[in-house]
């Protein structure tokens, strides 16, 4: 039986349950279960479009390298980026000093894609493949819902939880 994780935006109440792709990307499902779970603020992407993810510290001591990767992740991806600290620290994305994205050691991006056409390009670093680690298999639109309403009013005190079923 394939193992199941619950993704949610927890000020909004709301959730999905994704199904880990262990045959497409083993060594990212693994260190991903291993670590749950986890939980950080929620951000909407600004360049990759249908995104919402959560930085967290690094929880692996070698990164898992490139499985299943995407540039175009479709509706009900999860994706994971291994980020190090020179690659999302610029000040020009956003991120509040003192956040996950300004960590010494880098931050772990695990994020949910809700929508179409979306296309992983950063305009300082370029092409930024991620890890299809999950599908999300039940509340896709109850979930796209909600980041939608991230988009319109706002991620402020919004929190993103990733736990096992």
């Amino acid at each position: 039986m394939s193992k199941r994780i619950r993704i949610s935006l927890d000020k909004r109440g709301v959730s999905c349950v994704a199904r880990l792709l262990e045959d497409e990307a083993p060594r990212t499902c693994a260190a991903v279960w291993d670590a749950l779970p986890l939980s950080g603020q929620a951000y909407h992407a600004k360049y990759a479009r249908n995104e919402v993810y959560t930085l967290v510290p690094p929880f692996v001591q070698q990164q898992p390298g490139k499985e299943n990767p995407t540039i175009t992740p479709i509706p009900g991806d999860v994706c994971y980026f291994g980020f190090e600290p020179w690659e999302i620290g610029n000040p020009a994305y956003g991120y509040e000093p003192g956040s996950e994205a300004h960590a010494a050691q880098g931050a772990t991006d695990l994020a949910i894609f809700y929508g179409r056409n979306n296309l992983l390009i950063n305009g300082d670093a370029g092409w930024v493949p991620g890890n299809v680690f999950a599908t999300i298999e039940e509340g896709l639109e109850d979930i796209a819902n909600a980041c939608q309403d991230l988009w319109l009013r706002g991620v402020e005190g919004e929190t993103m939880t990733y736990a096992r079923l």
